[in-house]
């Protein structure tokens, strides 16, 4: 069986490849194991050195990684190289932080006694990465994985092939032992078979919440843990206090960005009556100065969404949305490139989009977002948690206290003021309600990576 990645830049197969045989896999799991049991052994210096030359590595190779990038899921080639930039930040950053992450924990004196909790690595972490952010979304676990003494096999969507091969390319050239990072071409079968392997200890899953539960009910059949990153419906809130132009142009960013194929692309935008004209005003012009066409034009900057089934989804959400009563903002026809049929997309801003409207309620992963009208804080908040997800949340405000109050009610992984759509390593990334659970990055991504181990010595001498 062929795994075929069909670009959406003209329709192609832009790669191709077989899938692991059964003999394939066994021998991947193999090395895995075999090679894990000598790397935990290494001293956590020598594993950041490794993980630092990997960097390295994966840097020069930017102009290749951003063109690959764009014939695999058609991000615009003017914006592809911010995925190296954001790859390198987050892997510099928890190698950076790995010494005093995975230190032991001293628990105190005692008389006559030694106490202290090791953080032992897990084994063998099983990598199963989303196609949208295909290296920063896979990075948030093989490197942190890695650093605590974990081998790895990644298995990266059949829509980006090549960025599971750099990957694989970049570690052998950092001087990785063989066999700690592996990269499988899979199955949606195989994939279930890998999770269920003796040798598979953990399970680094993002995808739709659909994906998720298959991986759940699977991994239930052993007792291994689990990392699940879904979807997303992320609402965001435009104060009467906010810095209107800088929320604005904020908000667009957040929603229409990689052609608003984000989990945590922002969706569902509520505006204080008292801003909500000169909001809808200023979004709309921003929209329409966007050029979709070919990604690989350096003036593009609205590409294709991944495949046209995905595209015609995306049309069917929004005229649902329109049928309960939302106003669409943006006329398709500015927007000449974008035709039923292809996976080029228009953008568009539904207004007084109704609370059960499809645009309110539903992940749309494409370049669309809606827009309802609130008269306080308290309705704001109301609508916000209206919803299964719980990904990342927002508010544009010049008061930081309210933003904190606000903060403490809104039911979510991450809570921004006056920002959105982005992952700050030093930040655990977590989702709530159907938008997941376990943990990535930040000091507290290494506690799912590993397993304490209490040591309890006492003195006899």
């Amino acid at each position: 069986m062929t795994l075929d990645c069909v670009s959406p830049v003209d329709g192609r197969v832009y790669a191709r490849r077989p899938a692991a045989t059964a003999a394939q896999i066994e021998q991947a799991l193999q090395r895995a194991r075999a090679a894990q049991a000598p790397w935990q052994r290494v001293p956590v210096p020598e594993r950041v050195r490794i993980i630092e030359r990997f960097c390295r590595e994966f840097e020069q190779h930017n102009t290749d990684v951003a063109t690959e990038l764009s014939w695999q899921m058609g991000r615009p080639i003017c914006f592809a190289g911010s995925e190296v930039r954001g790859t390198l930040e987050r892997a510099r950053y928890m190698a950076g932080i790995a010494a005093t992450a995975l230190a032991d924990l001293d628990t105190g004196p005692k008389p006559r006694f030694r106490r202290f909790i090791r953080r032992e690595p897990l084994g063998v972490v099983f990598t199963v990465a989303a196609w949208n952010y295909p290296y920063l979304i896979a990075i948030n676990s093989v490197v942190p994985a890695l650093l605590a003494g974990n081998a790895v096999v990644l298995k990266h969507s059949a829509q980006t092939p090549l960025c599971a091969e750099r990957f694989a390319e970049c570690f052998a050239a950092a001087g990785l032992p063989a066999g700690l990072f592996q990269a499988l071409h899979l199955t949606h079968a195989d994939t279930e078979a890998v999770i269920r392997d003796t040798r598979t200890d953990f399970v680094a899953f993002t995808g739709s919440v659909a994906g998720g539960r298959a991986v759940q009910r699977v991994a239930a059949e052993r007792f291994i843990g689990v990392g699940l990153e879904l979807g997303g419906c992320d609402p965001v809130y435009v104060r009467h206090d906010a810095n209107l132009p800088h929320a604005i142009e904020n908000i667009v960013d957040g929603a229409y960005f990689n052609s608003g194929q984000s989990c945590c692309g922002l969706q569902r935008i509520y505006v204080h009556e008292s801003v909500y004209e000169r909001f809808v005003h200023g979004c709309t012009e921003l929209i329409q100065r966007y050029r979709l066409g070919d990604p690989l034009d350096p003036e593009t900057t609205l590409g294709p969404v991944v495949r046209t089934a995905a595209a015609e989804t995306i049309r069917s959400q929004v005229n649902a949305a329109i049928g309960a009563g939302a106003r669409a903002a943006i006329c398709e026809q500015d927007f000449p490139r974008s035709q039923p049929g292809t996976p080029y997309l228009a953008p568009q801003l539904l207004l007084d989009a109704p609370a059960g409207s499809s645009v309110m309620r539903e992940e749309i992963f494409g370049p669309v977002a809606g827009v309802m009208k609130v008269n306080s804080d308290a309705e704001a908040v109301a609508h916000m948690n209206d919803s299964s997800f719980g990904l990342t949340a927002a508010v544009w405000t010049s008061d930081e206290r309210a933003a904190v109050m606000l903060g403490e009610q809104v039911h979510t992984g991450t809570w921004f003021m006056n920002r959105c759509d982005y992952l700050d390593p030093a930040l655990a990334w977590v989702g709530v309600k159907d938008s997941g659970r376990g943990c990535t990055l930040s000091v507290v991504g290494y506690e799912h990576l590993t397993r304490p181990k209490s040591f309890h010595l006492r003195v006899t001498t």
